[in-house]
């Protein structure tokens, strides 16, 4: 009786261990894949199974990959969508919140699947992100549904896959392509709320005890136009004596710049007043063309000219003065430092740029 039992119990395990799968490619020859991108600061990351056309030209979409919803015959859906790739169900993740099509969507990981239309086809986000395929799609796990158009595309793709197209700042377009269609939809990020939250919550850490990391967050802002109340209690910490940014040119030059964004003028001029003295060669030329481009060319040339009374004979002070006087329309002075530039371009290309700004000024043109 116990050599019976012993036997059973054997056979048990074996059967069971014959049961466990090999590791192999996906059935039916598809192929494995994921996609990520960071947008702003949200990383999408979109896990699926690719398939390919086979042959199967003409009868993929609407054949292939259905219509709308549909009873597969297996699981408890009666009215499943498309997988939106082939075997496993197709995930995508957000690591922030973002809006698709315009509507928000919360960070997290969500099952996606598409019921195909060739007019206008439906996206789901389904809080279901681990059922195998469609089988088991139930919409009351819905997270949203966005609908968008489908568009012909010029060149056949075998295997489908998923793109990020259009980036831009804090947003993009992810397609799904396959054969000659692809199916877009617009991710947007909250880039700007996500920063600034990313830097109040840095600014707490070991990355705080510096004033390059606080003017860093306080320059952010300002180039941004946003937080600008905030921006300058960073600069406050930037400029203040505990990390020596008190000594530096840079966080006094941001801080002046956001009080005069705050309408502040008179302390902003105070503060770039005491900050131009501590400002080195490459510092005080780069304000100079920063004046320049917010179209203020009598202040330009003045910091140019301080520039090259601190570091006279030197070719990057030389071309601000070229620049500054070029600004004010004395294009005789800006010839005169140009020339006098010209012998000390440090390459060919600065060379070339210097005998092209000679050209321009002898015909009496502006060189910026």
């Amino acid at each position: 009786m116990k050599q019976l039992s012993l036997l059973l119990i054997c056979s048990l395990f074996l059967s069971a261990s014959l049961a466990q799968n090999l590791t192999s490619l996906p059935s039916g020859g598809n192929k494995i894949a994921f996609v990520c991108e960071r947008n702003g600061l949200t990383d999408v990351t979109i896990h699926y199974d690719r398939p390919g056309v086979k042959g199967r030209e003409g009868k993929v979409w609407g054949q292939l990959v259905h219509i709308g919803f549909v009873d597969q015959g297996f699981g408890s859906s009666k009215a499943a969508p498309w997988r939106a790739g082939s075997n496993e169900n197709t995930t995508i993740e957000f690591s922030n919140d973002v809006t698709i099509e315009g509507q928000p969507l919360k960070k997290g990981k969500y099952g996606f699947f598409i019921a195909y239309d060739s007019t206008e086809s439906t996206l789901i986000f389904s809080n279901n992100s681990n059922s195998w395929g469609s089988y088991y799609y139930n919409d009351k796990e819905d997270a949203l549904r966005v609908k968008v158009k489908p568009v012909k595309s010029a060149s056949n793709v075998e295997w489908l896959k998923y793109e990020f197209m259009n980036q831009a700042e804090n947003a993009a377009t992810i397609a799904l392509l396959w054969e000659r269609l692809m199916i877009p939809f617009k991710v947007e990020t909250a880039y700007v709320k996500d920063q600034i939250a990313s830097f109040q919550n840095e600014l707490r850490t070991d990355k705080g005890f510096t004033w390059q990391t606080w003017n860093q967050a306080a320059q952010w802002a300002l180039q941004h136009d946003t937080n600008l109340e905030q921006a300058l209690q960073w600069a406050d910490s930037a400029t203040g004596t505990t990390f020596g940014g008190n000594t530096q040119f840079g966080p006094k030059a941001t801080k002046a710049q956001l009080l005069a964004k705050l309408g502040r003028g008179a302390e902003a001029d105070a503060m770039m007043k005491a900050a131009l003295p501590l400002a080195n060669m490459q510092e005080l030329h780069g304000y100079a063309r920063s004046l320049l481009l917010q179209k203020k060319p009598k202040e330009a040339l003045e910091v140019f000219q301080m520039n090259y009374a601190k570091n006279p004979k030197e070719f990057t002070t030389m071309m601000g003065l070229t620049r500054g006087y070029s600004a004010n329309a004395d294009y005789k002075n800006a010839l005169k430092f140009a020339q006098m530039a010209l012998p000390l371009a440090p390459n060919g290309p600065n060379k070339t740029a210097v005998e092209g700004m000679i050209e321009k000024l002898k015909g009496g043109k502006d060189v910026n």
